[in-house]
C-alpha cells in the first residue's frame, strides 16, 4: 500500500468510526453541553464541518491547479496563523450554533465523504512534494490530509473523555 492509500484508508476508517458513534447517540446525548466546555457534540461536529471546508479548498485547489479559495469567514488575519485559532472557533460556534443537528450531521458528512472522493484525484506524487504548491508554504498536500485525521481523531477522544 503507497502512503496516499495508506492516509486514505486511516480517513475512511475515522469516518466510519465517527458516524457509528454518532448513530448510537440520542438526542439529548448530542445537545448536551460536554464538561469542562459549553460545547455540545453537535457543536464539535460543526465544528469540524467548518475546518474540513478549508481542507476541502486546498485540495479543489490541488486538483484545479490553482489557489484554494476558502470559505467565507470574518476578515482578518489567516485562521490558520498561530493565536488566531481560538478567535476563528468562536466565530464558527456563534455562527452555527442555532443551526439544527440534522443539518449539523448532513453538512459533515457530506463534507468528509467530499473530502474523501477528491482526494482520490490527487497523484501520490503530487501529495507528498513539499514544493508542489506554493500555497501550502513548503509543506505537502499529504499534510492537509493528515491535519483532518488527527483534528478528528483528538475532538473523538474529548469528547469519550466527556461522555
Amino acid at each position: 500500500m503507497n502512503m496516499k492509500e495508506h492516509i486514505r484508508t486511516a480517513l475512511r476508517e475515522q469516518f466510519h468510526s465517527w458516524d457509528e458513534f454518532l448513530a448510537g447517540l440520542s438526542d439529548e446525548q448530542i445537545l448536551t453541553p460536554l464538561t469542562p466546555s459549553d460545547w455540545t457534540i453537535k457543536d464539535v461536529l460543526v465544528h469540524l464541518w467548518a475546518w474540513q471546508q478549508r481542507s476541502i479548498a486546498r485540495i479543489e485547489a490541488a486538483l484545479a491547479g490553482r489557489e484554494p479559495q476558502y470559505p467565507d469567514w470574518p476578515a482578518g488575519p489567516d485562521p490558520d496563523a498561530e493565536g488566531i485559532t481560538e478567535q476563528t472557533n468562536a466565530w464558527i460556534h456563534e455562527t452555527y450554533r442555532d443551526q439544527p443537528w440534522s443539518r449539523t450531521y448532513q453538512n459533515w458528512r457530506e463534507g468528509y465523504l467530499r473530502f474523501l472522493e477528491i482526494s482520490e484525484g490527487v497523484s501520490e506524487r503530487d501529495l507528498l512534494d513539499g514544493s508542489r504548491y506554493s500555497w501550502m508554504k513548503g509543506y505537502p498536500l499529504a499534510n492537509t490530509l493528515i491535519a483532518s485525521y488527527d483534528h478528528h481523531q483528538e475532538h473523538i477522544e474529548k469528547v469519550l473523555d466527556a461522555i
